[in-house]
C-alpha cells in the first residue's frame, strides 16, 4: 500500500481527524442527552421516558431523510473543503447553544438542538465521502475509506462511552457543555488544514428544494444498476447494525443476565470489530478496490449471526451480573467473539462498497450519489426499528431468534445482489484463485495507464489467464476470448459478468469475428482497457506461438498504446495443457505465478512481430 494512504499523508490526516472529531462530539452530545432524559430529567418531561427515547432517536435520524439530497446537491456545486469548514463553524455555534441549554436544564431546547445536530451531520455526510476521490488517488481510495470507517466507528464508540461517563460526574452539565464546545473548536481548527479542492465541472446550481432534490437524487441512484444495488447493500448493513445495536441493552439484561458493563462490552466488541474489519480490508485488497472481499464479508455476517444464536444461553435471569462474572461463564467470551466477528465481516462488506460508489459515480454527481446512499441508509434504519417491533412484539420471538432471522435474511439479500450483479461473484472467484491455487506476483504494472484506453497483450498458457490478469491489474479489464472457452458451462456466466468479448476465426463465423472487433473499438472509445491473447489459442507445449495480425487491425481502428505482458509459472499447472491436459488431474495444484509488464508501445510502432518478440523476452525461460 502506498505510504501516502497512511496517516502520514498531509492531504488525508486533517480530513480524517475532522470527521473523527465530529463523530466523537456528536455521540458525546447524543448519549449524554439520552442518559439525562432517561434518569435525571425523566420527571421534567411532559411524557414518559420511552417517548423521550424514541423521540430523540427520531429527531436525530429525520434530518438524513429530509436534507441528504439537498446536502448532496450543495456539495456537488461548491468547493468541498470550504463547505466542510463552514459546517464545522456551524457545529461550534450549535454546541455553544447546547452548553447553555445543558446549564439551564432546557431539555426541550436540547431536543431541538439534537435535530439541528442531525441536520449538520446530514449535510456533512455527502461531502465527507465525495471529497475523498479529490484528496486521494484511485490507488489510495480503498485505504482512505478503510481509515474513515475505522475512525468513525472508534469515534462513535469513544463518544458514547465518554458521554456516559460525563453524566456520572459532579457538575455533569458543566462538563458536558465544556466538552462539546472544546471538541467542536478542535474540529474546526483541524478542518482549516484540509487542502482546498476544486469545484467539479458540470455540477448543479444549488437551490434549497429538499423534496424535489430528494426525488432527483434517488433518480440519479437508479441510473446505474450496479451502484444502486451497492447502495442497497450498504443500507442493508446499516439495517443489520441498527438492529443489533438497538437490542444490545435488552439482550444483555434479559438474555445474558448482564448489567450496564455487559452492554458496554457488547457495544465495544461490535464497534472494534468494524474497525478491525475496515483495516483488514485494506490489507487484503492491496492498491485497488477489491470487490471480491464483499462476498466474504456477507458470508461471515451470516455464519457469525447463526453462531451468535447458538452461543447464547437458555437460562432464567434471576439477578444481573457484572462483566467479570459474565466473562467467567461458559458463553461470555463466545458471545463477544461472535459480535466482534460480525463487526469484522461488516467492515469487509461495506468498505469496498463505499470505495466503489465513490470511484464509479460520475464526478459531477458523486456527492448526490452519496446523498442517495444516506437517504436509503436512514430509511433502512427506520425500517429496522419497525422490524424489531414486528418480530419481537408481534411475533413474540426471543432476541436470539431475531438475531438468527437477521442472519438468514442477510443470506437471502446477498444471493439476490450477487445474482443481479455477478461482478461481485467474478471478483470473488478471481480473489480466491489468486490467493489459493495461485500466488500471483506482479511486476511492472505501473506501465499500464491509470486512465484512458489501452490494449494489453499477453501469452496464453491456461484457462485461467484472464482471471489472474484481472486480479492483478488495478483497473477493470475487458478480455477478448476464444468463443470455445467463452462458452464453457458455468464459466460463461462469469465471462459475461466481466463483459468478455468472444471471438473466433473469420472462416469459422464471420459475424462473430466482425462483432468482436466492433466491440473492441467501442470499449476503447469509452476509455477502457482491452486485453487480448494474440496467439489465438492456448499453448499445447508451453512455448509462445506466433502472434496473429488482429492486434494490428485493432490499433489501426483505435490509435491507443499497447502494453506487452508475460505470464510466468503457469505451464504445468492444473488449468494448463501440460501432461494429460487441463482438468485431467495431472498438473500441479499450487503455482507461483509472475505477471510482468513493460513500457507501452506507441500506436505508430505496433506490429504483431514486435509485440511477440517483447512478450518472449519478458517471459524468458520461465514457462
Amino acid at each position: 500500500m502506498a505510504k501516502s494512504t497512511r496517516l502520514s499523508s498531509k492531504r488525508f490526516i486533517p480530513f480524517f481527524l475532522t470527521q473523527a472529531l465530529g463523530a466523537f462530539n456528536d455521540n458525546v452530545f447524543k448519549n449524554s442527552l439520552m442518559l439525562l432524559l432517561t434518569f435525571t430529567a425523566a420527571s421534567a418531561m411532559p411524557w414518559s421516558v420511552d417517548v423521550s427515547m424514541n423521540l430523540a432517536a427520531g429527531l436525530f435520524i429525520l434530518p438524513f431523510l429530509l436534507f441528504s439530497a439537498t446536502a448532496g446537491t450543495l456539495a456537488d456545486s461548491v468547493c468541498k473543503t470550504r463547505l466542510i469548514q463552514r459546517l464545522k463553524l456551524l457545529e461550534i455555534g450549535l454546541m455553544l447553544l447546547a452548553a447553555a441549554a445543558f446549564m439551564f436544564e432546557q431539555y426541550l431546547a436540547l431536543l431541538a438542538l439534537l435535530f439541528l445536530m442531525g441536520a449538520q451531520s446530514a449535510f456533512f455526510g455527502p461531502v465527507k465521502y465525495a471529497i475523498l476521490p479529490q484528496l486521494l488517488t484511485d490507488r489510495q481510495l480503498l485505504a482512505g475509506n478503510a481509515w474513515v470507517e475505522m475512525g468513525t466507528f472508534v469515534a462513535i464508540l469513544l463518544g458514547t462511552i465518554v458521554g456516559g461517563l460525563l453524566v456520572g460526574f459532579a457538575n455533569a452539565l458543566l462538563w458536558i457543555g465544556v466538552m462539546v464546545i472544546v471538541f467542536a473548536i478542535m474540529g474546526y481548527l483541524v478542518s482549516l488544514m484540509i487542502p482546498a479542492v476544486g469545484v467539479v465541472a458540470g455540477g448543479p446550481k444549488f437551490r434549497f428544494a429538499p423534496w424535489q432534490q430528494s426525488v432527483e437524487t434517488v433518480k440519479i441512484s437508479y441510473q446505474n444498476r450496479t451502484l444502486y444495488l451497492a447502495i442497497m447493500a450498504i443500507s442493508w448493513f446499516w439495517f443489520l447494525g441498527a438492529s443489533y445495536l438497538t437490542q444490545f441493552p435488552n439482550f444483555a439484561k434479559t438474555v445474558l443476565g448482564g448489567d450496564n458493563t455487559v452492554v458496554t462490552a457488547l457495544l465495544v466488541a461490535f464497534s472494534v470489530g468494524v474497525g478491525l474489519g475496515s483495516m483488514l480490508c485494506e490489507r487484503l485488497s492491496g492498491e485497488k478496490v477489491e470487490l471480491g472481499i464483499v462476498p466474504i464479508g456477507s458470508a461471515g455476517l451470516t455464519i457469525c449471526g447463526i453462531s451468535l444464536y447458538f452461543s447464547t444461553p437458555e437460562l432464567a435471569v434471576t439477578e444481573l451480573v457484572s462483566l467479570g462474572t459474565f466473562l467467567s461463564s461458559a458463553f461470555g467470551w463466545w458471545v463477544l467473539l461472535d459480535l466482534t466477528l460480525i463487526g469484522v465481516f461488516g467492515g469487509l462488506f461495506i468498505v469496498p462498497l463505499y470505495a466503489m460508489l465513490q470511484q464509479r459515480a460520475q464526478p459531477e454527481q458523486r456527492a448526490r450519489m452519496i446523498a442517495a446512499n444516506n437517504i436509503f441508509n436512514a430509511l433502512f434504519m427506520v425500517v429496522s426499528a419497525a422490524a424489531g417491533i414486528l418480530f419481537l412484539a408481534v411475533f413474540k420471538l426471543t432476541i436470539p431468534q431475531y438475531f438468527l432471522i437477521l442472519a438468514l435474511m442477510n443470506a437471502v439479500v446477498a444471493i439476490y445482489v450477487y445474482t443481479r450483479v455477478p461482478e461481485f461473484v467474478l471478483r470473488f472467484v478471481i480473489y480466491l484463485l489468486s490467493h489459493t491455487m495461485y500466488r500471483v506476483k506482479a511486476e511492472g504494472l505501473d506501465n499500464i495507464p491509470d486512465e484512458g484506453a489501452a490494449v494489453l497483450v499477453a501469452n496464453h498458457v491456461s484457462y485461467v489467464d484472464a482471471l489472474l490478469i484481472a486480479g492483478a491489474v488495478r483497473r477493470p479489464v475487458r478480455f477478448v476470448m476464444y468463443k470455445g472457452i467463452y462458452d464453457l458451462p458455468v464459466a460463461n456466466w462469469l465471462f459475461r459478468a466481466a463483459r468478455t468479448i468472444p471471438i473466433c476465426s473469420k472462416q469459422q463465423d464471420e459475424a462473430i469475428y466482425e462483432a468482436a472487433f466492433a466491440a473492441i473499438k467501442r470499449e476503447l472509445e469509452e476509455g477502457n482497457l482491452i486485453c487480448i491473447f494474440p496467439e489465438g489459442r492456448l499453448t499445447k507445449d508451453g512455448e509462445i506461438d506466433s502472434f496473429r495480425p488482429g492486434i494490428e487491425r485493432i490499433i489501426s481502428e483505435s490509435s491507443v498504446p499497447v502494453v506487452p505482458m508475460a505470464l510466468q509459472g503457469l505451464w504445468g499447472s492444473f488449468f494448463s495443457h501440460h501432461g494429460k491436459g487441463a482438468f485431467k488431474f495431472k498438473g500441479r495444484f499450487w503455482s507461483k505465478v509472475t505477471l510482468t509488464a513493460t513500457t507501452a508501445v506507441a500506436p505508430t510502432e505496433v506490429s504483431a512481430a514486435r509485440l511477440e518478440q517483447q512478450v518472449r523476452q519478458l517471459r524468458g525461460d520461465h514457462r
